[in-house]
């Protein structure tokens, strides 16, 4: 199993969620994130000064896949968050020993099983 972290900019998110919806991948976790980067500070004018705004606000995308499906989640986010632009954000791959669902109990690769119909009730 591997966690897969993704730092993208907020406009590329639905399309993401929406393939990966269609590939069969409808559990992920979000978060408001601010970040520094090679993108650097934008500077504002604000009542006559000025403003360097450092932490640019991105979204951070988390999903738990089995390993061989991390190329397939991974090749949906660059294919929606790429722009060619500096501050198109990063993808992060890492390992997963175990996971348990906690209302059943079961461990390993069956918790990653979307429950059936997930995917068409959802569209």
């Amino acid at each position: 199993m591997k966690k897969i972290e993704a730092y993208i900019r907020h406009e590329a998110f639905e399309p993401i969620r929406l393939e990966l919806l269609e590939l069969g991948f409808p559990s992920l976790t979000i978060s408001e994130v601010k970040g520094s980067g090679r993108q650097k500070g934008i500077t504002e004018r604000y009542r006559g000064a000025e403003l360097t705004n450092w932490l640019r606000p991105k979204v951070k995308l988390e999903c738990v896949v089995a390993s061989g499906d991390v190329q397939t989640v991974v090749d949906a986010i660059l294919k929606h968050a790429r722009t060619g632009s500096i501050g198109d954000g990063k993808v992060f791959v890492l390992p997963v020993e175990e996971a348990y669902r906690i209302r059943t109990g079961e461990s390993g690769e069956e918790t990653l099983q979307a429950h059936p119909g997930v995917a068409q009730a959802a569209s």
